[in-house]
């Protein structure tokens, strides 16, 4: 089994830029100590126009975004742990990124694309466990992470 499935129908994404981050999503789950042999997610890349569908569709919002998040657990931590699952494979969700805002973001803060969509599954990876930026305190939280997991990896500004 593999910790995280790419999806990318359209070939948006060069494989050196899958291989980078699959090997990012590890170390953000080691960093949050989540358990990767039984433990799934689907990462995809689509264009503006499919995002923008997406957002629409799931979120009501008519616009294109860069990352959308769609978690499949809201249990508490340590849940199925307590309900006798533990053998279960857990599927944490899918993170859908924009490549092409991606790209637009990339040049606007004048870093690496691979830094660029590095930032946006390392943020997508955090919804998926439960973290948000909807308060001050925990924006705090969730930007500190996705800062020290990207640090740790070598992805900097």
């Amino acid at each position: 089994m593999t910790f995280v499935e790419i999806i990318d129908d359209n070939n948006l994404v060069e494989d050196s830029t899958k291989d980078m981050l699959l090997k990012l999503l590890e170390c953000a789950a080691e960093y949050e100590n989540i358990d990767t042999e039984i433990t799934e997610m689907s990462l995809s890349f689509v264009s503006k126009e499919e995002i923008q569908e997406i957002n629409r569709d799931y979120r009501g919002k008519d616009v294109p975004t860069d990352v959308i998040s769609f978690a499949l657990n809201d249990e508490v931590e340590d849940e199925i742990d307590i309900i006798g699952l533990e053998d279960e494979i857990n599927s944490i969700g899918d993170v859908i990124i924009c490549v092409d805002i991606a790209h637009e973001q990339a040049k606007e803060y004048e870093h690496s694309f691979d830094r660029e969509i590095g930032f946006l599954a390392v943020h997508g990876f955090l919804h998926l466990l439960g973290y948000d930026h909807m308060t001050e305190e925990d924006e705090k939280e969730m930007f500190g992470k996705q800062d020290e997991i990207l640090e740790k990896f070598g992805l900097r500004r």
